[in-house]
């Protein structure tokens, strides 16, 4: 499981997607939330606005991330 440090309360999906590098640019989180599966907390999330905070854990494909306090 790979850790994501965060140093605000928390970040949007978008963001998170971003910063991991899964995604270029922020536009593109909205196509990738249509056509890949991103599960939050072991349930399906398609909305890139969903805030992210310390301790959320997420699965996109085969990777899995949890966020921490940075």
């Amino acid at each position: 499981m790979q850790k994501v440090q965060i140093e605000t309360e928390f970040i949007t999906l978008g963001q998170f997607l971003k910063v991991t590098g899964i995604i270029g640019t922020g536009g593109a989180a909205k196509f990738f939330l249509e056509e890949y599966p991103v599960y939050v907390n072991n349930e399906l999330e398609n909305r890139r606005g969903r805030k992210l905070y310390v301790s959320d854990q997420l699965k996109v494909d085969d990777q899995e991330f949890i966020i921490v306090k940075g």
